[in-house]
């Protein structure tokens, strides 16, 4: 009865603060309008008096690379052929004198890179990293009742830094955020679920102040707030404030949980009210969601006491025909697709990336490696023509390695604190394929193994001669080793509830070293013929492929082990970078292309990853297959390698040559690949059987084959389980171009100027059939609510600009985005090629 008295006055005591006299506490604006923007050097731009009139006006996110287009000159292989520079964004705006007692603060989700800010002249700041979010304190510098100025200077000269496209300029959102000079810092809420059960789970929160005023800090309280997805409280507490250090854990619980999953990623909402003097002097929403999980050196990964694999994959931090600037909808369309072939994570590579796509993975539950370096303090090679030249002058790649050392641990622990509250992010990681940059290690590993190719070869894994070897290179100074442990601590300085990674390429010396030992769990770059070796040696390390080729033996290893708790695809989409020569401008070795159609790697993921039934066929003239037929043998597979300058095992990470139509010459042999999660497949032509086959005769690479004369017509393919038919899929000769097809992704669209929907053209013939070899452009109008902000077809080798309203199809399609405008109404699409036209409408609400 005491208890239940006790919590009915805590109960009324935290509605009595609720209902107390309440001011304007927190706003949080929009500020990408009306930025200027000016591409090139400038003295003195960062003056509030500069003459700014003849700039060009827009909304951010901005990139200017991706906007300048592709180009052969003083661009690289590495970067995705765009071009660098220097670029000045400038914003003019106005505080009212209303203001004047308020803590005003600018927040930047990312800038690249080496930028430098000033508002009316003042110096705020400078932060390196292009991949970092961050912010500035305007309030000293403030001017109220008149104009006042932020200036930004972007330096991307450099424009080999990277191993991928990275786009340049402020690309990522912008916001002004007011508060009581008394407020909640910046991330200053962190939220966690120690204990979590079906029946019960224990929420707990600790929260950091800023004070910017003479208030007693002892005089102020935290009120904590849960409220379920449907606005019901669930639970609420009082928490003890604490000023510039995170408070002591403040603990709530709460009755049968909606616990965070994948298949349900159930979310709540946090408000932390700062309570001064009687009054809420700041409120800060915060979603988050209640789950745990583990990893076991001998079960591999558990979600909410469930086992399950972590099927994932890598993927870059650009959108395609968008580049870096990526707004929250086409995040949500490419999870959406990633999802559809049963993906459960991300592996965010090889840096922090925006923080819509976190949102977007928590609402549609997959988990996310958060990664924060692909670089230390030694620079890895990069490629000026294509890929594995690694010929980039020091001048135009210097990058963040020279500034590692002075800002590592800044840009580490503010990634942390920024999403910290995510549920989808379940691990950190300090750095990907490190070893390469340390020839000490790749030295060690052939000292000890000769020179054999690390991922063919299994490797010796006793520590002793590993360990010899690696202190006679290093002289007993193991540099990374140092740094990956420091790098460690200062992760569970922050964090101490999700597991510390790193992609190893050469594991087996990091065990040696004890590099593998300073993370939590150890990833596995393309090493899967290490499992077994590193699982024996080393029975309590925990294993993940952490970066894997996209073929059927890299889930064949995760698959039939129980010690792996997973993979991570490279990769999910298509990027920009890292390819070459020209006019190759990315990688397609995906299961989406650039525009977000999915692959023949796709389809054949999509058997293995999701349980209904599938079945996919591709085709190949004999003479260009991988595979051979032999009556007498059998059927051989050999593997061929790409010409040069392509690297001679880039083969490894590309998918096979593969056609999806059926259009050859007369009697041509065609081999034909089918993907299937079926028992049985049966091949039709013309209605003609061409017998059935077992899935398990191909136990090597999952796909069945047949090897069949071609004859003009349809070609199709049937799946059993237990006899009975459970899928089918045809390929049909086409005919004339008669009509184009076009579909969208969403039918409505929010009219508040950032939702996009994708809008996807087939050209087909009079029965609906695609025609593959179409190269007539097609030409989009936008016309309403909305508009054009980029076309493409998904091709590598696509280097047409991006922002026009025609393209030509690759494989019979293309896409054009469409963004929604800020007033309700209709979008009507019209797509026009070869004189015929289709239109499509999208509600605008």
């Amino acid at each position: 009865m005491k208890k239940r008295l006790f919590q009915l006055f805590i109960c009324s005591i935290f509605l009595a603060n609720c209902t107390a006299p309440k001011s304007e506490t927190r706003i949080t604006e929009d500020f990408n309008a009306d930025w200027k923007f000016h591409l090139g050097e400038l003295p003195n731009a960062q003056q509030a008096d500069f003459d700014d009139s003849q700039w060009r006006t827009l909304r951010l996110p901005h990139d200017w690379s991706i906007e300048e287009g592709y180009q052969q000159e003083n661009t690289a292989a590495s970067t995705g052929f765009v071009p660098d520079g220097i670029g000045w964004y400038r914003k003019n705006f106005r505080l009212e004198e209303s203001d004047k007692e308020k803590n005003v603060r600018i927040l930047f989700d990312g800038i690249y890179n080496n930028s430098k800010v000033w508002i009316n002249g003042q110096l705020l700041g400078e932060r390196p990293n292009g991949y970092i979010s961050f912010g500035y304190d305007l309030s000293p510098h403030l001017k109220f009742g008149e104009e006042n100025v932020i200036a930004v200077y972007v330096d991307r000269t450099a424009y080999v830094d990277a191993r991928w496209y990275t786009g340049s300029g402020i690309y990522r959102k912008v916001q002004l955020i007011k508060t009581n000079p008394l407020h909640l810092a910046q991330w200053g809420v962190q939220i966690t679920t120690p204990e979590v059960s079906a029946t019960e789970a224990t929420v707990a929160v600790r929260s950091k102040l800023m004070n910017g005023n003479a208030t007693d800090i002892q005089n102020v309280e935290v009120q904590y707030e849960i409220l379920d997805a449907d606005g019901n409280a669930v639970a609420n507490a009082k928490g003890v404030a604490s000023e510039q250090i995170f408070s002591e854990n403040t603990k709530l619980q709460i009755t049968n949980p909606k616990l965070w999953s994948i298949e349900n990623p159930h979310l709540y909402q946090l408000s932390a009210k700062v309570i001064a003097n009687g009054e809420i002097v700041d409120e800060k929403m915060e979603t988050f969601g209640i789950r745990s999980f583990n990893f076991d050196s001998n079960t591999g990964f558990s979600l909410n006491g469930k086992n399950m694999k972590i099927k994932g994959v890598n993927l870059h931090h650009d959108a395609g025909a968008v580049g870096a600037a990526v707004s929250k909808a086409i995040w949500e369309y490419r999870v959406d697709q990633l999802k559809s072939i049963g993906v459960n994570a991300i592996r965010f590579a090889h840096n922090p990336h925006a923080k819509e796509l976190l949102e977007v993975c928590d609402e549609k539950g997959i988990l996310v490696m958060s990664e924060a370096f692909d670089e230390w303090d030694r620079p890895k090679g990069k490629n000026l023509a294509y890929i594995g030249d690694n010929a980039a002058p020091k001048d135009v790649s210097r990058a963040y390695p020279e500034k590692f050392n002075e800002w590592a641990e800044r840009d580490l622990k503010d990634l942390i604190l920024r999403d910290f509250n995510h549920p989808s992010v379940f691990m950190w990681s300090i750095g990907n394929e490190i070893e390469w940059t340390f020839p000490e290690y790749p030295k060690t590993y052939a000292d000890v193994n000769g020179q054999q190719e690390p991922y063919k070869y299994e490797p010796a894994y006793d520590p002793v001669p590993l360990k010899a070897a690696l202190d006679k290179n290093t002289g007993g100074n193991d540099t990374l080793l140092m740094i990956a442990q420091q790098l460690t601590n200062w992760v569970k300085e922050m964090d101490t509830t999700r597991p510390v990674t790193c992609g190893s390429v050469h594991p087996s010396v990091g065990m040696a070293s004890g590099y593998g030992k300073t993370v939590d769990v150890l990833g596995f770059n393309y090493r899967a013929v290490e499992y077994d070796g590193a699982h024996q040696q080393y029975p309590d390390l925990k294993i993940l492929g952490s970066e894997n080729w996209g073929a059927y033996s890299e889930w064949k290893n995760c698959a039939e082990r129980d010690f792996v708790a997973g993979i991570f695809l490279w990769t999910g989409f298509a990027y920009l970078g890292e390819a070459g020569p020209w006019p190759r401008k990315g990688l397609n070795i995906s299961l989406f292309d650039y525009a977000g159609f999915k692959t023949p790697r796709g389809h054949f993921y999509e058997t293995l990853w999701q349980e209904e039934p599938k079945v996919y066929m591709v085709t190949t003239p004999a003479s260009e297959s991988e595979f051979s037929y032999d009556a007498t043998k059998g059927w051989a597979f050999d593997m061929q390698y790409s010409a040069p300058p392509v690297w001679k095992n880039l083969r490894l990470w590309e998918w096979y040559k593969v056609n999806e139509k059926w259009d050859y010459a007369d009697q041509e042999s065609i081999i034909v690949q089918t993907y299937t999660n079926c028992e049985e497949a049966e091949l039709f032509l013309n209605g003609e059987s061409l017998g059935k086959q077992i899935l398990s005769d191909f136990q090597d690479d999952h796909i069945i084959k047949w090897a069949v004369p071609y004859q003009a017509g349809e070609l199709k393919i049937v799946g059993y389980n237990e006899g009975k038919e459970v899928d089918s899929y045809a390929l049909n000769t086409p005919k004339a171009f008669a009509k184009i097809t076009l579909s969208t992704n969403k039918t409505t669209l929010t009219a508040d100027g950032y939702d996009a929907a994708m809008v996807t053209a087939k050209l087909e013939d009079a029965n609906g059939n695609i025609i593959h070899d179409y190269d007539q452009a097609i030409t989009f109008t936008v016309e309403g609510e909305g508009k054009n902000i980029a076309v493409d077809n998904g091709w590598e080798n696509n280097v047409q600009s991006h922002f026009s309203d025609r393209i030509v199809p690759h494989q019979g399609k293309a896409m054009v985005v469409v963004q929604a405008a800020k007033q309700k109404g209709t979008v009507k699409v019209v797509a026009q090629s070869g004189g015929v036209e289709a239109v499509l409408e999208i509600s605008v609400k």
